[in-house]
């Protein structure tokens, strides 16, 4: 499988891909690329309906002239702990901040929240922010203002009255749970509008059914979360994996 950066004939079969609408995974397999790296290419250059491999190709290299003075102080620069390595830390942040993205996250929100779960420490610092990601302080305040709004981020004050960020093993359960009620109320909204627009009616039809889906969705995901939430506060289990990478559950 090729690596390094792709060619423009190859963000050309991309573009061609997503107008045939191609899932990402088949247009990686035609140009015998990664998902990853045809996911990653098409959100940082407009998204699958604006995507186009001109344009791409002259961002990528517009980015990567940006880069060069920094990147000729070598890997070593940025120390990794852990032995971990520095390149492949970086492609598995740009990854997350890109599945974030997907998920409906605007870009410096997630790659704030993307820094912050790859971070060992408890919690960063708008200035360690600032300084891992290269952007502006206004930036990162705006990007923990939303995260906090949306229950994804939690703020706290130092004896030296500094604030630093966290992410808490709880939020992806508070998440799901904000989702599930989320959920519910559209399906409380859908309903109120049969008794608006007349039993039996097409209209009526339609949203009852709405509702009775998303009831079922909102009680799933709600069950499911009160389920599994103790995963979020255990330690990692020594259990097997399977072929997918995920634990294995044992005999049911």
């Amino acid at each position: 499988m090729p690596g390094g950066r792709l060619s423009q004939q190859e963000r050309q079969q991309i573009a061609l891909g997503l107008a045939d609408g191609l899932p990402y995974a088949e247009i990686g397999r035609r140009i015998d690329r990664p998902t990853s790296t045809v996911t990653r290419e098409v959100m940082r250059n407009g998204g699958p309906a604006a995507y186009r491999a001109d344009l791409a190709h002259r961002a990528t290299e517009r980015r990567a002239h940006r880069r060069r003075p920094a990147s000729s102080r070598g890997p070593g620069a940025v120390p990794q702990p852990h032995g971990r390595d520095a390149g492949a830390v970086a492609e598995y942040e740009e990854t997350l901040t890109t599945v974030f993205m997907q998920s409906g996250t605007p870009k410096m929100m997630a790659r704030v929240l993307a820094c912050l779960c790859i971070s060992d420490a408890a919690g960063l610092t708008a200035s360690e922010l600032v300084q891992r990601l290269q952007v502006s302080p206004a930036s990162v305040s705006k990007a923990v203002a939303f995260l906090e709004e949306q229950g994804l981020v939690r703020r706290e004050r130092d004896e030296r009255r500094r604030e630093s960020y966290f992410v808490d093993d709880d939020v992806w359960y508070q998440s799901m749970m904000a989702s599930a009620r989320g959920t519910a109320q559209i399906a409380e909204t859908a309903r109120q509008g049969v008794t608006v627009l007349g039993a039996r009616t097409p209209a009526a039809n339609r949203l009852e059914n709405i509702a009775r889906f998303l009831d079922f969705v909102s009680e799933s995901i709600a069950r499911a979360a009160e389920q599994a939430r103790e995963v979020l506060h255990s330690k990692p289990a020594t259990t097997t994996a399977d072929d997918t990478g995920r634990p294995d559950p044992g005999p049911a």
